[in-house]
């Protein structure tokens, strides 16, 4: 007989957390204490969202104790958590149930009447994030979850009284088949996460088994212009809204660029919606934007607050985030990890008007860097210079035996830095007045 999680998380059970630090773990923590789960858990570091939970009476440990989970009707980890950890070897040695964090937050957006899901392989934090700003213009007091830092919630997450959830919907080890959207937004769909999925077809599955989890009465809203996303959604008998630059339900119609920025007017079925003014760069936000708009439109969210909301964003943390000024160059920092997502990032800077782009990258896992190695060589070529950190490790061991220094190798001009110190020293010495110099990938390259 399979646990349902919905019978641990009622008021006055009590559920610990493994690793409630975490950019999805910290709110899902806070939810479930304000309906009145008893709350405690577990985190490797202490942080500013630690102290916020402990602020709210919620116990948390710093490390990974057995005897931490003593007392919990059910304990809820987070994927990085895996069987060997103290605490889940001790929760299955006690017959304790543990649950994944996506399967509790699927129980949870079963308790509001809208749940907007934002899922695709690249732009799910920064489309969340302009539907948080939306939905906030609009006055929804939504809840939201977002996998980054959004500036206008100073973190990730929100709890509102409102009837909407907004959640970014990963599809890594098939999270968000956990969830339950009444609105499924699929950006796009891309060869990623190959350390668990197969290969493309594998992550098609994924994705249109995220879209038929969309009741009778609820909505798809899927980018036309990507072929994977419509290949994964062949003949799906479910509601579905396309979103496209000039083609789709809801698409852009006079779009200019004014110093990077889209400016179009959003149409829906052949009308006029509303005019949107862009505060964040490139063809890939006026995409993003478009989802948005479109998912927005389907919950019947007025033209205004869709205006007001868009003009507001203006990037969460890490997605092309300006950290400042250096010997008269200009510094940002970007999440961007793949090479799609590379590409987007390089050709929107290529046109902002500076002498030199200066990239620093750090490949994102042993896996990802194998799988994709050439289409990461012809991506890291749009620069003018490319510095290359050691790839950052996350959950792997390099058994592939693959290093940084082999993109080096591949691509014209570049320097393989094998500190994070060695790549700060490079940055310092290249910098010129009218430089951009970029940090980018998923690891800790932000710290350089």
């Amino acid at each position: 007989m399979s646990l349902k999680i919905e019978d641990y998380i009622k008021p006055g059970r009590r559920a610990h957390l493994v690793g409630i630090g975490g950019v999805s773990m910290a709110p899902l923590g806070e939810v479930l204490h304000g309906k009145g789960v008893i709350i405690s858990g577990s985190d490797m570091h202490d942080s500013g969202t630690v102290a916020h939970l402990r602020s709210l009476g919620i116990p948390v440990t710093i490390g990974h104790l057995p005897q931490s989970v003593e007392g919990a009707d059910c304990v809820i980890r987070t994927a990085a958590v895996h069987d060997d950890n103290p605490e889940i070897a001790a929760a299955h040695a006690q017959g304790i149930p543990v649950f994944e964090r996506a399967q509790a937050w699927g129980a949870i957006m079963r308790h509001y009447k809208n749940a907007l899901c934002v899922a695709g392989t690249h732009g799910k934090t920064t489309t969340t994030s302009m539907c948080t700003h939306i939905f906030l213009a609009a006055g929804l007091d939504p809840s939201v979850m977002i996998g980054g830092v959004l500036p206008a919630l100073g973190c990730g997450h929100r709890v509102g009284k409102g009837d909407t959830i907004i959640a970014e919907s990963c599809e890594y080890c098939n999270s968000f088949l956990s969830f339950a959207p009444t609105v499924a937004v699929i950006l796009n769909v891309d060869a990623d996460h190959l350390d668990f999925f197969k290969d493309l077809e594998d992550v098609k599955r994924s994705f249109r088994r995220f879209a038929l989890l969309v009741p009778e009465d609820g909505c798809v809203v899927a980018d036309r212009d990507d072929e994977n996303t419509m290949d994964a959604l062949k003949g799906l008998e479910k509601p579905m809204v396309t979103f496209g630059l000039t083609e789709g339900d809801v698409h852009a119609a006079n779009l200019v660029y004014q110093g990077g920025f889209g400016r179009f007017d959003v149409m829906c079925r052949g009308e006029k919606f509303a005019h949107v003014e862009l505060s964040v760069p490139g063809v890939h936000n006026v995409r993003n934007a478009l989802a948005a708009a479109a998912a927005a439109i389907q919950l019947k969210v007025p033209s205004r607050a869709v205006e007001e909301g868009l003009r507001a964003f203006h990037g969460a943390g890490r997605r092309f985030e300006h950290k400042g000024e250096f010997h008269g160059a200009q510094v940002y920092d970007d999440y961007a990890h793949h090479p799609q997502e590379l590409r987007a990032l390089l050709t929107t800077v290529a046109n902002l008007g500076y002498k030199r782009v200066i990239c620093a990258f750090q490949p994102h896992t042993y896996s990802r860097t194998h799988e994709l190695f050439d289409d990461f060589v012809e991506v890291l070529g749009l620069p003018n210079k490319v510095l290359l950190a050691e790839i950052f490790a996350a959950r792997e061991q390099n058994t592939l035996g693959i290093s940084s220094k082999d993109l080096a190798e591949k691509i014209p001009g570049a320097e393989f830095c094998p500190t994070l110190e060695d790549v700060t020293a490079r940055l310092r010495a290249l910098a010129q007045p009218g430089d951009l110099l970029l940090t980018v990938g998923a690891g800790d390259i932000h710290l350089a």
